[in-house]
């Protein structure tokens, strides 16, 4: 298989924290030399594309914000494009605000002011907001979103809540499922790598440390897919997982495996 494009994860493929994955940066380094272009693509909505050029600059990964795709630059286009001129209610970091206030979009901090609610990581959460967010969900009407589905998240030391753990309890307590989930492995993120890359499906590998996101991600775009055990993903999930990838490596130092085709 020739392939031309590479989608690569963040969190746990090829940085934990700040700190680049042993062998990785190398292994990116070797996808480029294989004519593989590629494409950084992260469930993490707090940080705009500049503060992750910068983040994975640090790390010793040459990239550019043209190459790097999150659930936060998601979910601002598609509320830019789709409720531009309405009142966001927002459960999510500071950065992810900057990234809606930035495009002119309105946030609102009166929940019965709300015309939609997103609901993100946001490390301040708590009792009081719940609350808040319940009363913004009682009106139907109010389009419920989420950034991204990530429940746990891998951080420098230990792993931490995510996204997904905060759109779960308020899931619990409103009875309303989200009407649209942004990051991997969803539609609007899907939408969001092939605007990006020119490219037949068939002729990219997705590489992530997830199965529900990153390895789904691959399977519903017709992607190659490879797990790499360099993050949340243990070996007796990846046994009991309907969710199966097409390579398993111990992180992106092997990632000459996929591109020479090796079983």
């Amino acid at each position: 298989m020739e392939y031309r494009g590479a989608v690569l994860d963040v969190d746990g493929t090829v940085v934990r924290g700040d700190e680049p994955i042993p062998g990785a940066p190398d292994g990116v380094g070797r996808i480029r030399s294989a004519g593989v272009e590629p494409l950084f693509v992260s469930n993490n909505p707090s940080k705009a594309p500049q503060a992750y050029v910068r983040r994975l600059s640090r790390a010793g990964y040459d990239v550019d914000v043209e190459h790097v795709v999150t659930a936060g630059t998601v979910s601002t286009n598609y509320l830019e494009n789709h409720h531009p001129d309405e009142s966001i209610y927002l459960v999510g970091a500071p950065g992810l605000a900057r990234q809606f206030r930035d495009v002119g979009l309105s946030l609102v901090s009166d929940p019965d002011a709300a015309d939609v609610v997103v609901v993100s990581l946001d490390k301040e959460f708590d009792y009081e907001e719940l609350c808040a967010v319940q009363w913004a969900l009682e009106d139907d009407d109010v389009p419920f979103y989420g950034t991204d589905p990530d429940v746990v998240i891998p951080a420098e030391k230990r792993n931490i809540p995510g996204s997904g753990a905060l759109i779960n309890v308020v899931v619990d307590v409103t009875g309303r499922q989200p009407d649209v989930v942004f990051g991997k492995p969803n539609e609007p993120t899907r939408r969001a790598i092939f605007e990006r890359f020119d490219y037949d499906p068939a002729a990219c590998f997705v590489v992530g440390d997830r199965l529900d996101t990153d390895i789904a991600l691959g399977n519903e775009a017709g992607m190659t897919t490879v797990l790499v055990r360099s993050g949340i993903t243990d070996e007796e999930t990846l046994a009991n997982a309907e969710i199966q990838p097409d390579y398993v490596l111990d992180s992106l130092a092997q990632i000459d495996r996929v591109l020479d085709g090796d079983s």
